[in-house]
């Protein structure tokens, strides 16, 4: 009897040292990408590799377009445990961290090489900002070059006052960088654009072409400006609770994954966003060129003024120079070896 009672002690001390089998996880990821999207479309790749390498004990429940609201929206539900995890544009990623928002400030990047070699520099940095803020990044997804389209041609700064134009309501980049450029806009949520469009309320808004034209904005405009304001960043993000109750190898492979498959996801959106300038010329948008050297040189000037007015209020003065060293530094020619 008493060796009985040894063996069971034995087996419930030995239990009791094993760790805890991770449990199942169904992730809840949101997003305002549409069913049929690319970014829906390499999410869904994602999932499905996540649950291959995991035996299934990560899956992912998509809510895509919008259903659970605007970017806002989903930040509040994953904070409260409605939902797990969102792919965001920059006003989710500042509702998270705002200092990340310094990669959406205007007229930073002149090209996708810079741009990638900025979020490779930084990344230890923006992942900390994430994890600190409670959340673990999956993966960078840019959403793309930010256009200006209107109704009137826009050649110069001053045509923008002629333009009564939209801005995502709540979105500090945007205020700061049309208040730059001496420019009062009407702030709505992305949801009520079209509407606003359709009844006059504006006739100006701005955002990505593979973004416009998958949100039919495009029908209700006839010009767009050239030069890119700005390069929207996007991420997919998790609560680092729900990242944190998953077993290492689990965590490896969610996080393994997430870094093929949004690199690829970035490399789409920029071949989908060149495409889509083509559409948007068929489709009967002219696009207008900056008046001359001298307007690039000003809308530079407004670019800068605007990302110095936002420090010690989204990002630090120190942050900002470090990422426009390392971009002076970049542009450098390079010596011949």
């Amino acid at each position: 009897m008493n060796f009985f009672r040894t063996l069971l002690s034995l087996l419930i001390a030995l239990a009791a040292a094993l760790p805890a089998a991770a449990a199942p996880l169904t992730i809840k990821f949101a997003t305002l990408a549409p069913e049929g999207s690319a970014w829906m479309k390499v999410m869904d790749k994602f999932a499905a590799e996540v649950k291959d390498k995991t035996g299934g004990r990560v899956k992912f429940r998509m809510y895509p377009g919008g259903v659970q609201g605007d970017e806002k929206d989903v930040v509040r539900k994953i904070r409260i445990g409605q939902l797990h995890a969102g792919g965001f544009t920059g006003v989710g990623i500042g509702e998270i961290a705002p200092a990340a928002r310094v990669l959406d400030t205007p007229f930073l990047f002149k090209s996708a090489a810079e741009i990638d070699h900025v979020y490779a520099s930084l990344d230890a940095e923006f992942r900390k900002m994430f994890d600190e803020a409670g959340y673990v990044l999956l993966g960078w997804a840019e959403v793309g070059d930010v256009m200006i389209l209107s109704n009137s041609p826009v050649k110069k700064p001053e045509d923008l006052k002629a333009v009564k134009m939209w801005i995502w309501e709540g979105d500090p980049i945007a205020e700061a960088s049309f208040a730059a450029l001496g420019v009062k806009p009407i702030p709505l949520s992305i949801t009520d654009v079209m509407t606003s469009l359709q009844t006059g309320m504006i006739d100006g808004i701005y955002g990505s072409p593979l973004a416009v034209l998958a949100l039919q904005w495009h029908t209700r405009m006839k010009y767009a400006l050239s030069l890119p304001m700005a390069n929207a960043s996007g991420a997919v993000l998790l609560s680092k609770k729900a990242f944190n109750s998953l077993s290492k190898e689990d965590q490896a492979a969610l996080l393994a994954a997430g870094d093929s498959h949004f690199k690829e996801l970035t490399r789409i959106s920029r071949s989908d966003n060149a495409k889509s300038i083509g559409l948007l010329k068929k489709a009967g948008i002219t696009f207008t060129a900056p008046a001359g050297k001298a307007v690039v040189t000003e809308l530079e000037k407004t670019g800068k003024a605007a990302r110095e007015s936002l420090t010690g209020k989204l990002y630090s003065a120190e942050l900002l120079a470090r990422i426009e060293k390392a971009l002076s530094d970049f542009r450098k020619p390079k010596k011949a070896q």
